[in-house]
C-alpha cells in the first residue's frame, strides 16, 4: 500500500510540475512578459491600444499568456540594467540603438534574426542595420522616428530669401538677410540636456563626420570636420544666425523663439513638433523639408526594436509574440496611435496625416547616431564643450580638442 500510495503522489507531483508555465501559473501556458513604454503618449489610448494587442495575440495562440507590464521613461535604463543582471523582470523590453550594444557586448540578449527573416526584404534597411552588433539582430523593429527641417515660410519671406535653405550653404548664406529683420536663422537649442541627436550631431553627420573612429576605440569629433562643423555654429552666431539664449536653449516649440516668430528653421524637428509649430504661426506658414545637405543628407532617427532577455524561459514563445508586434497587422496602428513611422515598407499607416506624409520623405535618410556602449557618456562631454564655445569660453579647435580628450580617457579607462 506504501509503495503504491508513494507512487500516485509521486505521479500527481510529475503532473503538477509539468504544467507549470514560466509565470508559475499552474496552467500548460507559456507567460511571456513585455516591457512596455509610452510611446502613445496619451495613457488611456497607450493602455487601450496593448490591451488589445495582448487579447487579439492571445486568441490567435491560446497557448501563450502575454503580460504586458506599462513602464515608465523615466529610470528605464537603470531597470533594464538590474533586471538583466538579476535574470528577471521580462522576457522582451523595448529598447533603441544607443542601448542595445553594451547588453549585447555583456552577452545579456539573444539574437533576434530569425524573428525577422521572412519578412527582411520588407524592413527599413537602416532599421535592421541600427539595432544590429557585430552582425547579428539584436532587437525586432516596432517603429521607427525620424526628424526633418522644419521652418517658417513667412519670415523667409520677408527676408527676401525666395529659396527656403536645402543646404548648410545657403542656410549660413540666409542668415544675415534674416538678421537683418531681427530673426535666427536657425533654432539651435544648445542646453547640454537637449540630445546632441537633434543639435550639433547632424551637423557633423551632414558634413561627413563622426562622433567614433570606426573601431569604436577613440572619437573624431576633434577631427578638422569636428572643428568645421561647430565653427558653421560660430559663425552663424556671429551674424546673429542663432537665438540669443542659444547656449541655454531647450528644443521645445511650444512657449519657444520659433513660435514666437523669432526664429526661423529648426534643423532636426519632429511631425509633432511641426504640428505644435502649426498651432502657434498657422499650419500654412509651416514649411517641412529634407535634412539639411552638406557632402550628403542625413535625418536622425531611431527603430523601437523588441529585445529578447538570455535568461528568458520562453523564448519560442517571446519570438512568436515579437513578430506579432512587428506585423503590419500591429504595426500600422502603432504608427497611427504614435505619431512615429513604420519600420516596415509594405505598412500603410490609417488615416495618416499631411505633415507625416511630409516627414516620410526623411526616412531613406535615417541614421540612428554613432552606436556605441559609452555614446551617451561621451555625447555629454561634448554637449559641455559645444555649449563653452557658444558662450565665447572656448573656439571651436579648443572645444574640439577638450572634448576628444575627455572622451578618449573614459574609453581608454574602460570606465
Amino acid at each position: 500500500m506504501r509503495k503504491a500510495a508513494a507512487a500516485g503522489l509521486a505521479t500527481a507531483l510529475s503532473v503538477v510540475i509539468a504544467g507549470c508555465g514560466s509565470g508559475g501559473s499552474g496552467s500548460d501556458k507559456s507567460t511571456v512578459t513585455l516591457w512596455m513604454y509610452p510611446v502613445i503618449a496619451d495613457q488611456a489610448k497607450h493602455k487601450a491600444f496593448w490591451d488589445k494587442v495582448e487579447k487579439d495575440f492571445e486568441a490567435k495562440n491560446p497557448a501563450i499568456d502575454v503580460k504586458i507590464d506599462q513602464q515608465p521613461w523615466d529610470g528605464r535604463q537603470e531597470k533594464v540594467t538590474t533586471a538583466l543582471a538579476s535574470k528577471k523582470g521580462f522576457d522582451l523590453v523595448v529598447l533603441g540603438p544607443d542601448q542595445i550594444p553594451q547588453y549585447a557586448q555583456q552577452g545579456t540578449l539573444e539574437a533576434v534574426d530569425d524573428v525577422v527573416a521572412a519578412d527582411k526584404a520588407s524592413y527599413l534597411p537602416s532599421s535592421l542595420t541600427a539595432l544590429s552588433v557585430g552582425g547579428k539582430l539584436y532587437g525586432v523593429p516596432i517603429y521607427q522616428t525620424i526628424t526633418a527641417p522644419i521652418y517658417n515660410k513667412k519670415l523667409f519671406a520677408e527676408a527676401g530669401v525666395t529659396k527656403v535653405p536645402e543646404t548648410l550653404a545657403e542656410l549660413k548664406e540666409a542668415a544675415p538677410k534674416l538678421a537683418a529683420k531681427k530673426v535666427a536663422v536657425l533654432d539651435y537649442p544648445g542646453k547640454p540636456e537637449v540630445t546632441l541627436n537633434q543639435s550639433f550631431y547632424p551637423i557633423l553627420w551632414a558634413n561627413g563626420g563622426s562622433v567614433f573612429a570606426p573601431d569604436g576605440k577613440s572619437v573624431t569629433v576633434n577631427n578638422q570636420v569636428g572643428i568645421d562643423s561647430l565653427q558653421f555654429l560660430l559663425d552663424l552666431k556671429a551674424v546673429g544666425g542663432l537665438p540669443e539664449n542659444a547656449a541655454s536653449k531647450t528644443s521645445d516649440i511650444e512657449g519657444g523663439t520659433m513660435a514666437a516668430g523669432k526664429t526661423a528653421m529648426y534643423h532636426a524637428a519632429t511631425a509633432l513638433q511641426a504640428d505644435q509649430l502649426g498651432a502657434a504661426i498657422g499650419a500654412d506658414n509651416v514649411g517641412i523639408g529634407l535634412p539639411l545637405q552638406g557632402v550628403k543628407r542625413v535625418a536622425f532617427g531611431i527603430p523601437g526594436g523588441l529585445v529578447l532577455a538570455k535568461h528568458s524561459e520562453v523564448k519560442e514563445a517571446a519570438r512568436k509574440f515579437a513578430g506579432y508586434v512587428a506585423s503590419p497587422e500591429v504595426a500600422g496602428p502603432l504608427a497611427k496611435e504614435s505619431g512615429f513611422f513604420s519600420a516596415r515598407t509594405d505598412v500603410t499607416i490609417p488615416g495618416q496625416t499631411a505633415t507625416s506624409k511630409e516627414f516620410a520623405k526623411s526616412l531613406e535618410f535615417a541614421f540612428p547616431g554613432d552606436a556605441h556602449p559609452k555614446a551617451r557618456q561621451v555625447m555629454a562631454m561634448v554637449a559641455a564643450h559645444v555649449q563653452a564655445a557658444l558662450i565665447g569660453k572656448e573656439d571651436a579647435k579648443t572645444a574640439m580638442d577638450a572634448a576628444a580628450k575627455e572622451a578618449n580617457e573614459l574609453l581608454a579607462s574602460g570606465g
